[in-house]
Order: C-alpha cells, then sequence, then structure tokens
C-alpha cells in the first residue's frame, strides 16, 4: 500500500513524506500524553473533591473513591464531575450529603465545589463534550480521518494535530487552576479542622456564633455517662454528677455552654428530667435522661 501511494507522488513529495509523518506521529504523541496528564488530574479532582462517611471508615472510603475514579472514561469523569464538583448557584447538593448520615456514629462530610454562572456552566459543559469527543478521534479514528501516506495529507493531520494541541493545553490550564482553588480551599478546611472552633462545634456542639446544639454537646454526653455510673434507681444527684464530670472531663463545666449551674444545663438541654427530694432535710437535685 505504501509503495503505490508513494509511486503516484512526485519524487520529491516521497522523499518529503518519512519526515512529515514523523512529525505527526511527535505532535500525536504529544496529544495523547497531554490528554493522559489531564485525565489524571480529573480522577484526582473527582476522586478527593467529596468525602464522607463514618469518621473510622473515611480511609476507606477514601481508597475506594481513588480507585473508582482510577477506572472511569474521560467521558465518565466529566459526567461526575459536572454538577457535583462543577455546579451552579442553583444547584443544591447538601441534602445528598447527609442524607443517610446515621445516627449516634460520628459522620464527617466535606464537598469541594467550584460554582459557576448559569451561562458559564453551559459553557463549560459544553467545551468538555467537546475535548471528549476530540479525545475519542485521536485515539480511536484519526488515521481513518487523514491520508498519511501522501504529503498533503500529512500537512493536514499536522494541522489538526497542532489546533489539537493548542485546545488540550487549554483545558488542561483550567483544570489545574481549578485544582489549585480546591487545593487552596482544602487547606484553609483542614486549618479550620485543628482550630478550637471546629473542636467547639465538633466536640462541644457550640457554633462560632455561641449558640448551642444540646444534642450533639458535650457536656450532655457528660451528664449522660454520669447517669450510667452513678444512678440509683434511674436518678443520679446532680451535685453528685458534677463532681464526677469535673474529674473526668473538667473541660466539660456549664460555663463554658452559657449556664450558670449544672440545673441550668439539664433545663436549657431539654433533654433530661430534673426531680428534688429531700434528703436529711436538705432540698437535693435529681436527674433522669429523657426517653423519647
Amino acid at each position: 500500500m505504501r509503495s503505490q501511494a508513494a509511486a503516484s507522488q512526485p519524487a520529491g513529495n516521497v522523499q518529503e513524506l518519512p519526515g512529515q509523518q514523523r512529525e505527526v506521529q511527535r505532535l500525536l504523541g504529544r496529544c495523547l500524553l497531554r490528554l493522559q496528564q489531564y485525565e489524571r488530574l480529573m480522577k484526582a479532582i473527582v476522586a478527593h473533591h467529596d468525602l464522607s462517611g463514618p469518621a473510622p471508615a473515611l480511609e476507606t472510603i477514601r481508597a475506594a473513591r481513588i480507585h473508582d475514579a482510577s477506572t472511569k472514561t474521560l467521558g465518565t469523569l466529566v459526567g461526575q464531575l459536572l454538577g457535583s464538583c462543577v455546579v451552579t448557584a442553583a444547584t443544591d447538593t447538601a441534602a445528598d450529603t447527609t442524607a443517610n448520615e446515621p445516627e449516634d456514629v460520628l459522620f464527617f462530610a466535606m464537598r469541594l465545589q467550584l460554582n459557576l454562572s448559569g451561562e458559564d456552566y453551559v459553557r463549560t459543559q459544553r467545551d468538555l463534550k467537546e475535548l471528549v469527543m476530540l479525545r475519542n478521534n485521536l485515539v480511536h479514528h484519526f488515521i481513518d480521518q487523514h491520508d498519511l501516506w501522501s504529503t498533503g495529507g500529512c500537512r493536514t493531520a499536522r494541522d489538526a494535530l497542532v489546533a489539537a494541541s493548542a485546545c488540550i493545553d487549554r483545558h488542561y490550564e483550567q483544570l489545574r487552576g481549578w485544582a489549585e482553588h480546591m487545593e487552596q480551599a482544602r487547606r484553609l478546611a483542614a486549618a479550620f479542622v485543628q482550630s478550637d472552633a471546629f473542636h467547639d462545634v465538633v466536640i462541644n456542639g457550640i457554633a462560632p456564633d455561641g449558640t448551642v446544639d444540646w444534642p450533639a454537646a458535650g457536656i450532655v454526653g457528660a451528664l449522660r455517662e454520669a447517669a450510667n455510673a452513678l444512678a440509683v434507681d434511674g436518678w443520679t444527684p446532680v451535685a453528685a454528677a458534677g463532681r464526677w464530670i469535673m474529674e473526668r472531663s473538667p473541660e466539660q463545666q456549664p460555663n463554658r455552654y452559657g449556664c450558670a449551674s449544672w440545673r441550668q444545663v439539664l433545663h436549657e438541654s431539654r433533654l433530661f428530667e430534673l426531680r428534688y427530694r429531700d434528703v436529711d432535710g436538705q432540698r437535693v437535685a435529681w436527674y433522669r435522661v429523657r426517653t423519647k
């Protein structure tokens, strides 16, 4: 086939053909390598932008997400990226993160997203679909679309590859910019996780504005533990529970939650029953966990 094609061309063109073919091969190889870099970065973004689950299982979940992303084609990755990582202002993805959140288990959820305007989102969606088509053409159909046994066909192929290379580079720089923004957000989130404010929210149930999520409050957990250890016929002396907690969790004190006493904590939380009994002529406060 090669000798027949060569015979139909002028001698000068025949001499130029091997060099033109090598240039096409070089440019095609560059495009494919750049696409592999793009796909690898895309897989990293898809795998790491969203992580949720019970705290003890997070590492296993993260490893599973990385493995799952590694098996996906570029077209599938683009589908996962759009609407989950790259979103519009109208997209509401908060509910699906916590919809299956278990009770009585420390559950962690984090999602990093790039929020685009509706117009930018539509344009990005279109551009990414065109990139997927470009990738598929280069991998599966390029030699069918170009006559690489003629100098004219090689020139056409070269021009197409130069344009494809510029397109791929543009998409790669855009994706790298997204990745850098996500990494910056991840670092900020990591810094917050290590802060006292995060500790107050997660461990103590105290929001930055000072409001208390009583069911999640550390002091409520301490009162439950004290009740389990000290209850007599289901009731626990409030003063004894306070001393028990001071010995084991001294940081869990009423003033941390804006309360002046243990009795105020029991009242404000609405999670306990409070009763007073006469003990040796003194009025003593007792409590128990309120049943649902």
